[in-house]
């Protein structure tokens, strides 16, 4: 299997940016690590992937981690993500770029659990980060290493999210951003990047096509770096805290099973990096969370190529769905994606947009909360599970929402009685 020799060996854990902390304690990273064959590579220079064109993954001193933090430390520590600095890879405190994110809620969702048969059913959101999604905690780490190594202008393709987030911590930053995105993105965040300063293009297709927009630019634009999914090591550590707070959160133990909604697949493999850095540190021991990735029918590559027994996926011919930061056809993690679902016992799911869309009303209207099409399509997994009996209800289930449904208004139409103002409401029915 691929994971455990190409998703583990060596991490670390964190210690807040205000603390007095030094540059040689603030992190304890030590290399990266080819995803494919496991050699090692220079983690103090700017790197993409590696010679093999696969991801780089970063390394850290865990025994050193071991010996300067525990997770009673980190209790004291603000609460946002850099509370674990240690397993993080900006080396020092003054290069963080920060703007308040991480520790969100993990809520439990009693009324609509109990309607779908899982009556254990929590919900990490992440629409409460700044810029509205999970993206923004890519973005923290991948800008603030990038801006400790020297890079002045980051550049990416986007389905909308992670373009509106790396142009908000690039202005934070000082430096320029280059986003293009399909010109089919949510039109907030075409607003995200335009408001923010950074330089934004439409391109008339899908993000592949925007990623190879980018790649010709940033070959002309010296100080630039690509940071496209995967691309560069380091929003995967950003995310990876999802992990961390899920399990600090919950006292310190897994849930049985996360369910996550998939396209470049970071989030997931990212969550899954973070549970065997636990593991390898001593604060987690038993079975891991099994892992759920969550696609949209209308684009389904990671499921198909999961029951089809496969190790890499294909492209669908037409990728559509309305939860538009899942259209990815190809991901160049996809490898890492199927072998964390497979080394948990996991699954993966499609949903349709009919499903996923009627998930997203009837949590709302259990629970307040509007999720966004990506976070509503695992609440659609999760009752398409327990129906199919893979869940048998007994299990303590936690589903990532990936950002906040306000992205997404076109999701909820709106067609309500307009009265005169010498009229009256009807009387209750």
């Amino acid at each position: 299997m691929i994971g455990r020799d190409r998703i583990t060996t060596g991490f670390p854990l964190v210690v807040n940016a205000t603390s007095s902390t030094g540059p040689d304690q603030f992190s304890t990273l030590s290399h990266l690590e080819c995803s494919r064959d496991g050699s090692r590579h220079d983690a103090d220079v700017v790197q993409g992937t590696s010679p093999l064109g696969a991801p780089l993954l970063a390394r850290y001193d865990l025994e050193r981690a071991a010996a300067t933090v525990t997770p009673a430390l980190i209790a004291t520590r603000a609460p946002d993500l850099w509370r674990y600095h240690e397993l993080l890879p900006v080396r020092d405190p003054a290069h963080v770029v920060t703007l308040g994110e991480g520790m969100t809620p993990l809520l439990d969702l009693p009324r609509h659990g109990a309607r779908i048969g899982v009556p254990t059913l929590r919900m990490k959101d992440e629409g409460l980060v700044p810029t509205g999604a999970f993206k923004a905690r890519g973005a923290a780490v991948g800008v603030s290493r990038a801006a400790e190594l020297g890079v002045t202008g980051v550049a990416m393709p986007t389905n909308g999210n992670a373009g509106a987030a790396w142009a908000a911590y690039a202005a934070r930053a000082g430096m320029r951003a280059l986003v293009a995105m399909p010109v089919d993105a949510p039109v907030i965040t075409r607003r995200e990047c335009v408001v923010t300063g950074a330089e934004l293009y439409l391109v008339d297709g899908l993000i592949g096509d925007a990623g190879a927009l980018i790649k010709a630019a940033v070959a002309e634009r010296p100080g630039y770096q690509d940071t496209s999914t995967l691309r560069e090591p380091y929003r995967l550590e950003g995310k990876k805290t999802m992990g961390y707070e899920i399990v600090e959160q919950l006292g310190w133990r897994v849930p049985d099973v996360i369910l996550y909604p998939t396209g470049g697949g970071v989030g997931i493999i990212a969550i899954y990096k973070a549970l065997l850095e636990l593991r390898e540190l001593g604060w987690l021991t038993g079975d891991l969370p099994r892992l759920v990735a969550v696609q949209a029918a209308g684009c389904a590559p990671i499921v198909e190529a999961f029951h089809a027994g496969l190790d890499e996926s294909s492209p669908p011919a037409d990728a559509h769905t309305v939860a538009f930061g899942i259209t990815v056809p190809k991901a160049l993690g996809d490898f890492l994606v199927l072998d964390a679902v497979r080394s948990t016992g996991g699954t993966a799911v499609a949903v349709t947009d009919e499903e996923l869309l009627a998930a997203q009303g009837a949590l709302a209207r259990d629970e307040g909360t509007w999720v966004c099409p990506e976070g509503a399509a695992c609440f659609a997994a999760v009752a398409q599970l327990r129906e199919s009996g893979w869940l048998t209800g007994a299990e303590d289930v936690v589903v990532l929402n990936t950002g906040t449904g306000l992205i997404y208004p076109d999701t909820v139409p709106v067609d309500v009685p307009v009265l005169a103002k010498t009229g009256a409401i009807p009387a209750m029915s």
